[in-house]
């Protein structure tokens, strides 16, 4: 009976992608959802991993945002919001944009670069009206998709 040669590990499971060294999510204003998914990859991904956010322009911090981390025991990193411009360092392996319009500045800003861009289109909480419960489930929806789609493509045991 012929004898197989051992699989190696890598064999036998389908190859994740390599984590990046740094990971920017861009959004509209930087004001709901790139400081959520910021501070969300930041408590799931490797520590190893530089992560920031930054908005197309500049909006206002939105006190929704921290109660629906505070829901889930996690804090805001940056109380204030920022543009591309203002970001300390440009570098990037991964661009995560969650708007159309952060989307389009993020493949403009790359054009001439090897950056990978990835567009996950997440609604706007502040587009819903009603009482503050239905408002906060708005935002509580934001952040739980960012998460998913975190643990999706990062891998669920970060």
């Amino acid at each position: 009976m012929p004898v197989e040669p051992d699989k190696l590990p890598d064999d036998l499971e389908p190859a994740k992608a390599a984590m990046p060294g740094a990971v920017l999510f861009i959004c509209g204003m930087n004001s709901i959802r790139s400081p959520i998914a910021e501070t969300l990859a930041r408590s799931l991904l490797p520590s190893t991993t530089y992560i920031a956010s930054a908005g197309v322009e500049k909006g206002e911090p939105d006190h929704f945002v921290d109660e629906v981390l505070e829901e889930v025991g996690l804090k805001r990193i940056s109380a204030h919001p920022r543009t591309f411009e203002e970001l300390e360092d440009h570098y990037f392996d991964l661009i995560i944009t969650l708007s159309p319009k952060a989307h389009h500045m993020a493949l403009e800003l790359t054009r001439t670069t090897s950056v990978h861009v990835e567009y996950w289109p997440t609604p706007d909480p502040t587009l819903v009206r009603g009482r503050r419960n239905q408002i906060l489930d708005a935002y509580r929806d934001v952040r739980d998709h960012l998460k998913r789609h975190i643990q999706e493509r990062f891998g669920k045991t970060v």
